[in-house]
């Protein structure tokens, strides 16, 4: 991991950028590293975007954790930003807009090749960058994970026994393997679910909350679109985290 950018944002916040390998992203932690004990670290994963694009909400979401006492990390999703397209996900993306455009169903051979390659390429990234972020004795566990492809957090509270409880968000698409992954997730969850989320199957997303295996799983469903999350909805959120991670 390499630091290329530092500033100090108003509320004391530290900004750091850094690159693993090819990969940008993002630190914040609280306060003065050097005066208090390493924080607990929130996985904060973007949309598939471009960080650029979503960072005003992702440092919003920072903020509020380093005044939780966090410690929050980002990184470029594969094929966001100026990362390499993905050649199997952009073709997806091709024939999902015929789909919708045609007001066809979305065929689970789309759903797959859209978010498939996504999800086994971002979480060894996820991993690696754990690893790194963990070596630095500012950051200390637990470790949450919150965010965006919900494909991506559930395999990663699978398969990373380093994560101790996650905030997903049912705005994505959901391919069959996924819902085979969820029987398997025995960490704490908190859903988020916009009721009138535009791009969103809501009965897959109520199926998917269902199938999760993990014994404390809460829904938090509001009406609205896809990104009219309430404040009161990211609250509640924070106030998971703090539960299960301090």
């Amino acid at each position: 991991m390499q630091f290329t950018s530092e500033q100090r944002l108003d509320d004391a916040v530290l900004e750091r950028e850094f690159t693993l390998g090819e990969i940008p992203g993002i630190l914040w932690t609280p306060g003065s590293a050097s005066a208090s004990a390493p924080a607990p670290l929130i996985l904060l994963s973007p949309p598939p975007l471009g960080l650029r694009k979503t960072y005003p909400r992702l440092v919003a979401r920072a903020r509020q954790s380093a005044a939780d006492g966090f410690a929050t990390a980002t990184i470029e999703l594969p094929g966001s930003g100026n990362r390499p397209r993905l050649p199997a996900a952009e073709q997806a993306r091709a024939d999902l807009r015929r789909a919708m455009e045609a007001g066809e169903p979305v065929s689970d051979e789309i759903i797959d090749a859209l978010i498939l390659p996504l999800v086994d390429k971002a979480v060894p990234e996820w991993q690696a960058a754990l690893d790194a972020l963990l070596s630095l004795p500012e950051i200390g566990g637990p470790v949450g994970y919150s965010g965006g492809v919900i494909s991506i957090g559930t395999r990663l509270a699978v398969v990373e026994p380093r994560i101790s409880a996650a905030v997903l968000f049912a705005g994505s698409f959901v391919p069959r393997a996924t819902f085979e992954e969820a029987r398997q997730v025995a960490i704490p969850l908190h859903v988020l679910l916009q009721w009138d989320d535009e791009g969103n199957d809501r009965q897959t997303a109520l199926d998917l909350f269902d199938a999760f295996g993990s014994k404390e799983k809460t829904l938090h469903a509001n009406m609205g679109g896809h990104t009219g999350v309430p404040q009161f909805a990211g609250d509640a959120a924070a106030q998971f985290f703090t539960r299960h991670l301090k």
